[in-house]
């Protein structure tokens, strides 16, 4: 994959849940399968861009893959029986490429229960990041693990006791019962690997463009399988309007850039535009939820044309909404920024005091107090909290930025 041009890359990307999700269907052996799929992966971007790409791609892949798989089975004795009773199982033809027009690859639905499966509740937060990214998304273990900076070795070892996990689990969609559970869960790995790309939680990169990128992409697919949800729509519309600021987060020393001086001529008006319009698509699609209200605050923000201009009272009125209903306490801290700016600082600094239990220890705490007491004009309380915030971030870009704050309300 990572020798693959951009378009070969998009290509395999597309058709890789698909491919794994035909094997898994028609064979089982999750963990094998998707080893499999990652060697027919690594075969197409090796010769695609020398040999060109196959009438029918998917079909290509599900016939390299699906050879590999075999040959595999077939390599361990005690597998033997069981590789048999599946084939039995399997038409003729399933595995050989389709004409064009022919309907034989598998189903775009493939790629919702493959990401079901990726985040099964029997896995931990990281696990089904891990897997969905491998699963669905298609990267590399290497990929992965360097954009989570660890080493190969565990990212490996994660990746492999995920698979072990769900080995044997149905390869289908949830009952309708406990669908719209499963479906939260999908949404909130795909927010975190989002939230990881957009401001890493360690190192030296702010911005992880790969990551949030690929957040997006895997939540416009799951759209395009659902574009009836409003949190999906909700969740894609929030990623847009969040990335669409990327560029103008960083100075040019990689500096970090606060949102009320950011260079708003940077920002992305073709994401812009398009996230406002899935935010009214998700508000009417059903009582809004998280997604649909924070992407509705950040369409506020991103339509003033200066900061000054933003509609503080609409989005303080969003956030009173949002706490209500998903009271959770990131979103009571954007509450009360919100209560600062429409109220005053004093207001938002009762807000944040109240918050002390539930996010003790948090930079983002400290760093909001920080800012809150500058503007109430506490120089240095404000200078103490952010060095107190500084040394709780692991990301270098926010410590550099959080000393800065700090140095510059020394005593003259």
């Amino acid at each position: 994959m990572l020798n693959s041009t951009g378009a070969t890359e998009d290509l395999l990307r597309l058709h890789a849940p698909q491919v794994l999700g035909a094997l898994v269907r028609r064979y089982g052996h999750f963990g094998e399968a998707e080893d499999s799929v990652q060697e027919a992966l690594i075969a197409a971007a090796r010769q695609w861009p020398e040999q060109g790409v196959p009438e029918n791609p998917r079909g290509w892949l599900i016939r390299v893959a699906a050879r590999r798989l075999t040959d595999q089975l077939r390599s361990d004795e005690a597998r033997r029986r069981r590789e048999e009773e599946a084939a039995q199982l399997t038409p003729r033809d399933a595995f050989t490429t389709p004409a064009p027009g022919e309907s034989r690859a598998p189903s775009d639905d493939d790629t919702l229960t493959l990401l079901f499966l990726c985040c099964h509740p029997g896995l931990s937060p990281a696990a089904q990041i891990a897997l969905t990214l491998r699963a669905v998304g298609g990267l590399t273990t290497t990929e992965i693990a360097r954009a989570h900076l660890v080493p190969e070795a565990t990212m490996a070892q994660r990746i492999s006791r995920a698979k072990a996990k769900v080995k044997g689990v149905p390869f289908r969609q949830p009952s309708p019962e406990d669908r719209d559970q499963r479906l939260a869960v999908v949404l909130q790995v795909l927010y975190l690997i989002f939230n990881e790309g957009y401001t890493a939680t360690s190192g030296r990169a702010l911005h992880r463009a790969d990551l949030a990128r690929e957040a997006i992409r895997l939540t416009r697919s799951v759209r395009g399988l659902l574009p009836d949800e409003g949190a999906v729509t909700g969740l894609l519309a929030l990623m847009l309007l969040t990335e669409a600021r990327s560029a103008a987060r960083t100075g040019p020393h990689e500096e970090l850039v606060p949102l009320d001086e950011q260079d708003r001529s940077l920002w992305d008006q073709r994401a812009i535009e398009e996230g406002c319009a899935l935010v009214e698509e998700a508000l009417s699609q059903g009582p809004a939820g998280a997604y649909q209200l924070q992407a509705a605050i950040a369409a506020l923000h991103d339509e003033a044309p200066r900061a000054d201009d933003t509609d503080w009272p609409q989005i303080l009125a969003l956030y009173d909404i949002l706490v209500r209903r998903a009271p959770e306490p990131m979103a009571e801290l954007g509450r009360a920024v919100a209560v600062a700016m429409v109220h005053g600082p004093r207001a938002g600094l009762a807000q944040v005091a109240a918050l002390e239990d539930r996010l003790a220890g948090h930079h983002r705490l400290d760093a909001v107090r920080a800012h809150l007491l500058e503007r109430a004009g506490e120089r240095e309380a404000a200078r103490a909290a952010y060095q107190l915030a500084a040394t709780r971030t692991l990301n270098i870009p926010e410590t550099r930025y959080l000393q800065m704050r700090a140095a510059r309300l020394l005593p003259t």
